[in-house]
């Protein structure tokens, strides 16, 4: 049999997109997996839906909405208690390739020096389309960006490599080294824990493995109103500002802030074309 692999799931008044990403989960190919559902004080039916539709999937229910990062720590330790090997924290609004485990798994059973991998992330209403092949972080200009993101898939996104972050839509990490980094840092805004986190490993002297084997689709931020909305991009920027102040030297927040006052302007004329287009 297979090392056990707990899947982490935040809901938040989310029951038709987690109802949906539960719906592929079920259909999943590995022999040893379970699914946490950690409903972060939701409104709204979900957790009655959830039990409903789903009655074998574990649900932790939290009273208040706790944000991102406290509600995938407090998962965490939920099923740590329980003795995974491996847990993947997956987004809500994400639909998941039945064989999509076992590729995130492998590279961290034969290579100790892996701590995180992430799999390839395509577009749900555009099916062909990436969203995530390998992320990009620059610490002299303040740029976080997905590489391949609204390109079409080829071959050129289909080579497993070292990458930057891993996105927070999906990884899979050893519970051992989760927990000895601390989890997401709580006091991000929603936006920036994961890439903190993959900061961190680097920073250890570990790798972040993109391993395109394992495919799921995103429905994009759909919680907060879509790609484009102002809701994401007012707490983005907001990680932003966390994120590079945290790991930054004096220099490096120099030009960044140069950067950031320069290229401004030309961002909201093209965040105002993409959303014309759209």
């Amino acid at each position: 049999m297979n090392p056990l692999v707990y899947i982490i799931m935040l809901n938040w008044n989310g029951k038709e997109l987690t109802l949906d990403c539960l719906k592929s989960l079920a259909k999943i190919q590995y022999d040893n997996s379970k699914v946490l559902v950690v409903d972060n004080g939701s409104t709204d039916d979900s957790v009655k839906v959830t039990k409903q539709n789903y009655p074998n999937v574990e649900i932790l229910q939290l009273e208040n909405n706790i944000g991102y990062a406290a509600g995938n720590n407090v998962g965490f330790e939920h099923i740590n208690n329980k003795n995974p090997e491996y847990a993947i924290f997956l987004n809500n609004d994400t639909i998941v390739d039945p064989n999509f485990i076992e590729p995130l798994v492998k590279p961290l059973m034969e290579n100790s020096e892996i701590y995180q991998t992430v799999p390839k992330i395509f577009y749900a209403d555009k099916p062909n389309k990436i969203w995530y092949a390998g992320g990009k972080v620059n610490k002299w200009f303040g740029l976080v960006c997905h590489e391949g993101i609204r390109k079409f898939d080829s071959e050129s996104f289909n080579n497993s490599k070292l990458t930057d972050y891993a996105t927070g839509c999906c990884f899979c990490i050893r519970t051992e080294d989760y927990a000895e980094f601390g989890g997401f840092d709580t006091s991000f805004p929603m936006y920036g824990e994961d890439v903190d986190l993959s900061l961190r490993i680097i920073a250890k002297g570990k790798g972040i493995l993109y391993e395109p084997n394992s495919i799921i689709w995103h429905k994009v931020s759909a919680s907060v109103g879509g790609e484009f909305s102002i809701i994401k991009l007012k707490r983005k920027f907001s990680g932003l500002i966390k994120l590079f102040g945290k790991h930054t030297n004096l220099i490096q927040k120099i030009t960044i802030t140069l950067t950031w006052i320069i290229s401004i302007p030309y961002k909201l004329i093209k965040f105002i074309i993409l959303l014309v287009k759209k």
